[in-house]
């Protein structure tokens, strides 16, 4: 249940893990300042969306989710996604830090599909497969935004149009993403498109978090819990094998809350594939489509807890096992290798090439609609 906005501030007290916002009413606001241009000129804006407890920062390059911020247990704030404090990285260097990626989120085999008959070809970008929508996905673009002031929070509403033929995929997509910070401290982020021809879609969020704090190191001893009893496997390349493989005992079992890094370097081949976690898991969820819990991730120092619901079939669990120590955050830190984790809900990787998988075909008079929300509180260590 929402709390409700009036007069744009919030009605009720805001509870966060036993921190309560008591008499003091919290202001609901959208913060717009410029963050750049890019290199053809057009203007990037950077908006705060905050609910006076937590706050969001939103770019309308990519998307991109530059900060969430949040308190700790004690009540002290601080932001918790990785990225950049300047456009030119973004631009240059940027590892899908909190982008929208799209048409087509995660790897296509072979950077190829075939939809009625006719096999459409993509950028190789990630090895032999295509990644994350191409060369120059929905990452790359600047998007249209729109100030959202709702009764159950203050969002941005974002479009693109991405043209037929665009990095390969077929047919004029009409995309809309709405981001909203509501009163119960969530981040919703609701996920809309419409074609005029056949064509296939995955859209999703590819923030890398750290509930310790952007720069404060591993995330190896965040504790998570997914509610997967199954994943999909991956070759070497890290596309899926066909199969549903069920988790139980295994490296890739977290029906059970567990440490990140308690078996990550376990002697597993779907864990050397990937040099640590980078799998789609088979959520378990009441219903096809229904909005439900994915996720619970709590980092034990902060009592920081974040829990994911989501609309989607699967979530890709990232251990951000290729940060390198090359790139470095707003805090002035290096990111190295494990010093973020990604969430992603989504369909399954590879779906066209996979008629065994929810299908990610969008056809003209329909309409792709999924909804995924962080929600942020705290525990009482």
């Amino acid at each position: 249940m929402h709390t409700m906005f009036v007069a744009g501030q919030l009605a009720a007290a805001v509870l966060l893990g036993g921190l309560v916002a008591g008499s003091q009413a919290l202001a609901a606001s959208i913060e717009k300042k410029p963050f750049g241009t890019t290199p053809d000129g057009t203007a990037v804006e950077l908006y705060t969306l905050t609910n006076g407890m937590m706050s969001v920062n939103i770019l309308t390059y990519g998307g991109i989710v530059q900060a969430i911020t949040v308190p700790d247990r004690d009540g002290r704030s601080g932001n918790i996604a990785l990225g950049f404090a300047r456009l030119d990285d973004y631009l240059t260097k940027n590892p899908y830090f909190g982008t929208i990626t799209g048409r087509h989120a995660n790897r296509i085999a072979k950077g190829a599909f075939t939809l009625d008959g006719q096999t459409f070809k993509l950028a190789a970008n990630n090895g032999p497969n295509a990644l994350h929508g191409g060369l120059a996905g929905f990452d790359k673009k600047v998007w249209k935004a729109k100030e959202i002031q709702g009764a159950d929070g203050v969002g941005l509403e974002l479009t693109y149009t991405s043209p037929d033929g665009e990095e390969g995929y077929p047919g004029t997509l009409n995309a809309k993403v709405t981001y909203t910070v509501t009163g119960n401290n969530e981040l919703r982020i609701d996920y809309e498109a419409t074609t005029d021809k056949p064509t296939i879609v995955n859209l999703t969020n590819h923030t890398y978090f750290n509930l310790a704090g952007e720069g404060a190191g591993s995330i190896l001893d965040h504790e998570l819990m997914l509610n997967a009893s199954a994943f999909t496997p991956v070759d070497a390349t890290l596309i899926p094998t066909g199969e549903i493989v069920k988790v139980a005992g295994g490296p890739m079992d977290f029906t059970i809350p567990a440490a990140i890094g308690a078996r990550i370097r376990d002697d597993d081949p779907q864990l050397v594939f990937g040099r640590g976690y980078d799998h789609n898991w088979v959520l378990d969820k009441p219903s096809a489509g229904a909005l439900s819990l994915a996720a619970r991730v709590r980092e034990p120092t902060t009592g920081r807890v974040m829990e994911v619901s989501t609309t989607e079939p699967g979530i890709q669990f990232y251990a951000g096992n290729f940060l390198d120590a090359s790139l470095v955050g707003p805090s002035g830190r290096m990111y190295r290798q494990a010093d973020g984790f990604c969430l992603e809900t989504q369909h399954f990787p590879d779906s066209p090439n996979h008629p065994e998988f929810p299908s990610t075909v969008l056809k003209p008079g329909d309409t792709y609609k999924t909804t995924t929300i962080y929600r942020f509180t705290t525990d009482r260590g």
